[in-house]
């Protein structure tokens, strides 16, 4: 551990570095920002805790299992939405600041266990990863794991190494905000667990041992409460996705063996070399055989610890037999850049070394693509269906390959539109939003047009980029008409 001040110079070049990376996260964020069915959702469920109306006890739902995570998320990000008026504009702004948190954070780390300069050059590379940037730049739980995984682990590195056992505390808050941000999180458990037995003086620390757990469980605790009432509906979720492992996990750990490579070379590819396959490939290498290397001659205990990291979370992501996407390795994303730190130690022209990979990064900055408006595209449809309603009642409907329909109800919801589920009534009117092509709502076998009953068009819009609205209404000939 580097024990020295920080000088004018690194004060300046970390500021310069925070800054360049809150242009990349909040420029245009508005046009920039993911705003589909898994925003929609959180943002009505966060409005509706800012309006007084309900104030839930479980987070969103995961993709797969049909479990729950916790409600914290909602909770640290529910204030920003009332900030901004309502606007979803709040949320994914206050989760940018968190992105740009968490790039200060590998600095400040990064100096105590490989020096200052080292620390620089990862905190820059993470600051313009186009990977990162993404997951930064909308108001979604997985994007915040990744600043919450690292004081949960620097807090029991704090503990291990110096014997500092309140940085315990720290790291149960954090922990918690990680399970809650994604199960995936989990997988930090086995590291936390081995370097606190190695940890120093745990008999005379027990209290914060007791204090560290009880922190953790009234933290995870609403969604004991929710299973409580609802007959242990989550419990029983999580009991089948790890028992029932035919599509979900495999515990013999041997199996994951085939499938670490792959996933390391994905990681590296996405997180440090901004996609490319060729520049991935080949630092996926070079990071893997110095990792094997600094294991064999080093014995720098830091660097031990941030391979286990990265190692058990390789090994449980190895034994997971479902496709593994980006915001998956949220709870790794710091340690990856950390790795590269270590290889920087000792070597005087950091950035340097390290700048073919920043390269690559700014040259795939989103900024060169035109922004996805997909915030103001929903509130423009939402706001016209509005109109063409006349304020009568009227149901809705979504074809869209993997969206739905929660981020154009958000906007129903605050213009007041007169908008039912099915469940609730079946109106005079159905509007189906089209964001496939050549797209069929006559006749479709999706639930809410299914439900409607016969129908025939009567009318059709088209929006410029790409997205076809109608209105169907009840047929009386008994039979549908296109």
């Amino acid at each position: 551990m580097e024990k020295t001040s920080i000088t004018k110079l690194e004060r300046v070049a970390i500021i310069f570095i925070l800054l360049f990376g809150a242009i990349m996260r909040l420029y245009k964020i508005d046009q920039y920002m993911t705003f589909l069915g898994d925003e929609g959702r959180d943002a009505i469920v966060m409005k509706d805790m800012v309006t007084l109306k309900h104030f839930p006890a479980i987070g969103p739902g995961t993709s797969i299992g049909n479990m729950y995570l916790g409600p914290l998320y909602y909770y640290l990000v529910a204030p920003s939405l009332l900030v901004f008026n309502l606007s979803p504009v709040g949320p994914a702004i206050f989760v940018s600041v968190i992105g740009l948190m968490t790039v200060g954070l590998i600095w400040w780390v990064g100096r105590q266990w490989f020096g200052r300069f080292p620390a620089l050059a990862v905190a820059t590379l993470y600051a313009v990863s186009p990977t990162v940037i993404i997951y930064s730049r909308s108001s979604w739980n997985p994007n915040v794991m990744p600043f919450f995984a690292l004081p949960a682990m620097y807090g029991i590195w704090k503990v291990w190494r110096f014997g500092y056992w309140h940085w315990l505390l720290i790291s149960a808050v954090s922990f918690a905000f990680v399970l809650n941000s994604h199960y995936l999180g989990l997988l930090l458990a086995p590291s936390i667990c081995l370097f606190l037995f190695l940890s120093p003086n745990k008999l005379s620390n027990k209290k914060y041992l007791i204090l560290g757990f009880v922190i953790w469980a009234l933290l995870m605790s609403p969604l004991l409460f929710f299973d409580l009432r609802h007959n242990g509906q989550n419990f029983a979720a999580i009991k089948t996705f790890f028992t029932d492992r035919q599509t979900t996990v495999n515990f013999k750990a041997y199996k994951a063996i085939p499938n670490l490579w792959p996933i390391w070379q994905d990681m590296v590819t996405s997180l440090l070399a901004a996609k490319n396959l060729l520049i991935g490939q080949w630092t996926a290498v070079i990071l893997a055989l110095s990792t094997v290397f600094y294991l064999i001659r080093s014995k720098n205990r830091d660097f031990w610890f941030i391979a286990s990291w990265l190692g058990f979370g390789l090994l449980g992501l190895g034994l997971y037999k479902q496709h593994i996407y980006d915001h998956y390795y949220g709870f790794l994303f710091p340690a990856v850049f950390l790795l590269v730190g270590y290889f920087l130690r000792g070597f005087k022209l950091n950035f340097i070394l390290i700048l073919p990979l920043i390269f690559i990064n700014l040259q795939s900055n989103s900024f060169r693509y035109p922004p996805n408006n997909q915030l103001a595209h929903t509130r423009q449809i939402a706001e016209f269906i509005k109109s063409e309603s006349a304020d009568q009642p009227f149901n809705l409907a979504l074809l869209a390959k993997t969206n739905y329909d929660a981020a154009y109800r958000y906007f129903l919801q605050l213009n007041e539109a007169p908008y039912f589920t099915i469940h609730q009534k079946i109106t005079g009117q159905l509007f189906v939003i089209c964001e496939i092509p050549d797209c069929q709502p006559i006749g479709n076998s999706l639930w809410e047009i299914a439900s409607f009953g016969w129908a025939k068009i009567d009318g059709v819009w088209d929006f410029p980029w790409g997205v076809k609205l109608y209105r169907l209404v009840p047929n009386p000939s008994g039979k549908n008409e296109t």
